[in-house]
């Protein structure tokens, strides 16, 4: 076996950005079923940030980061099927992203049509098959529904707001600033709400005038659980997905009975891990990219090696839509 080194950033304990070094790694051949692959762009999200500070239970260091890459297949090993080398490809949910380049099992991937670019493929994997899975199976948005998204200037937001409007939704976002309420409002969102200037709670009363929304789509957790589940409306759906703001608190579910109100949480991991339904969901999201329903917004682009910057900025909510670390 030949060893090739390559650049990454490893953490070697959980803690702040100042923990994420940029060194070398030494990767093999490929073995029974994996590829080589070449990293050309690394999607940047808020699962990093928790893997990385602790929030998530990390073992086995020094560990790379990153859960979203895309790029061009170097090598392939035995027993591979339907991938060559030069194939462009995607994945998420699987560590080790920040690198320039990995091994990593073939099942593991998406295999890019022409139409999708490696760059859009980095920035809208993983956020894009979230947003998939939220309005096309944890709850089916569908006309005249009223939904509500939390953190709808982000990359998951963006597309959800897009998608729901595309499905006949009214849109309902929060955002921190007058600049991301007129973002998320050019991408389907059809009102914003100021959550630090006015009561979200009480704002979308006064939109949905008393009767509140059918679903609310939630990745702040803390801050935001509660007073979500107020402003549902009979027989609406509480959709948790994130806990930026830290997990979200305990719930006594007889408080659901009153209007027969539901609460599920969702889990990236679980809708992908079917080579089948993934490919046929990546299908559905990157053609509708393609035909220009949904647009991802790449607002933020680092090089790899100042990864511990792009998170900075990512917790400290300076970014919008998505972020590519180029490698």
């Amino acid at each position: 076996m030949s060893a090739k080194t390559v650049k990454a950033i490893r953490i070697h304990q959980t803690g702040g950005p100042n923990v994420m070094r940029w060194e070398d790694v030494s990767i093999g051949d490929p073995g029974t079923g994996e590829v080589r692959l070449r990293h050309t762009a690394v999607g940047l999200n808020y699962i990093d940030v928790q893997q990385r500070s602790g929030g998530y239970p990390m073992k086995d260091f020094p560990v790379v980061l990153g859960m979203e890459g895309a790029g061009v297949i170097e090598e392939v090993g035995p027993d591979v099927a339907g991938l060559a080398v030069g194939d462009r490809v995607s994945y998420c949910m699987h560590r080790g992203s920040y690198a320039e380049q990995r091994l990593i099992d073939a099942s593991r991937l998406i295999k890019l049509d022409d139409h999708t670019t490696e760059e859009v493929a980095a920035a809208s994997t993983l956020q894009g098959l979230t947003a998939h899975y939220l309005v096309r199976d944890l709850y089916k948005v569908k006309p005249g529904d009223t939904a509500l998204v939390h953190a709808a200037a982000g990359g998951v937001g963006l597309l959800v707001c897009q998608w729901a409007k595309h499905l006949g939704a009214t849109v309902i976002g929060t955002v921190g600033t007058a600049e991301k309420a007129a973002l998320a409002q050019a991408h389907g969102c059809d009102h914003s709400i100021l959550y630090r200037e006015v009561d979200f709670g009480e704002a979308v009363r006064e939109l949905t005038d008393g009767k509140g929304v059918n679903v609310v789509y939630d990745s702040v957790g803390k801050d935001t659980f509660d007073k979500g589940i107020d402003v549902l409306a009979d027989r609406g759906w509480m959709v948790s997905f994130g806990q930026s703001s830290g997990p979200a608190p305990a719930l006594n579910t007889a408080r659901l009975a009153m209007k027969a109100q539901n609460v599920t949480r969702g889990g990236l991991y679980y809708f992908v891990k079917d080579p089948e339904a993934r490919a046929r969901n990546a299908a559905e999201l990157f053609g509708l990219i393609a035909d220009g329903v949904l647009k991802v917004e790449i607002n933020q682009r680092y090089r790899l090696s100042d990864a511990a910057q792009a998170h900075t900025d990512l917790e400290a909510r300076k970014t919008t839509g998505s972020t590519v670390l180029m490698p």
